[in-house]
């Protein structure tokens, strides 16, 4: 019988090879971090969380950009130039997106993957190209 996480250990390794990738250790703790997450996360933010594991800013960069080449991971700018990386939902298609709300005062990120562009905003929209991030700012609770 298998531990649990030794099954979603497993389960991260083939959805790695099922991209076409390497399920290296430092892809695999990268994508389970990711799947913890509740938000998406930067380039440093990685960094910080997996240094006390030995993998270095540059092997987190490149696994970051080839995770999201391979189609595992969204990558999204949301307007402070820092890229952000996060798991598709389980209900996003790897082209739909879902809504980001962002604090203008502490710059935290919020995932609002309840809120859906309707029907008709999305027909609307289809007048002037692809919707590939949908952007909120203003002040969190927090903040307020």
């Amino acid at each position: 019988m298998n531990h649990p996480k030794s099954a979603q250990s497993e389960f991260v390794k083939q959805t790695i090879r099922e991209a076409g990738l390497r399920a290296t250790p430092a892809r695999i703790a990268t994508l389970k971090l990711l799947q913890e997450a509740t938000s998406p996360l930067s380039h440093a933010e990685v960094s910080d969380e997996l240094e006390g594991m030995g993998v270095d800013k540059a092997t987190v960069f490149r696994n970051l950009n080839d995770m999201a080449s391979a189609g595992l991971l969204r990558k999204t700018e949301l307007g402070d130039r820092v890229w952000r990386f996060e798991l598709f939902t389980e209900n996003e298609a790897h082209g739909s997106v879902h809504p980001h709300f962002v604090c203008v005062d502490c710059g935290s990120v919020s995932c609002m993957v309840e809120i859906k562009l309707t029907a008709g905003s999305m027909r609307l929209s289809q007048e002037f190209g692809e919707v590939t991030e949908i952007l909120l700012r203003g002040q969190c609770n927090d903040c307020s």
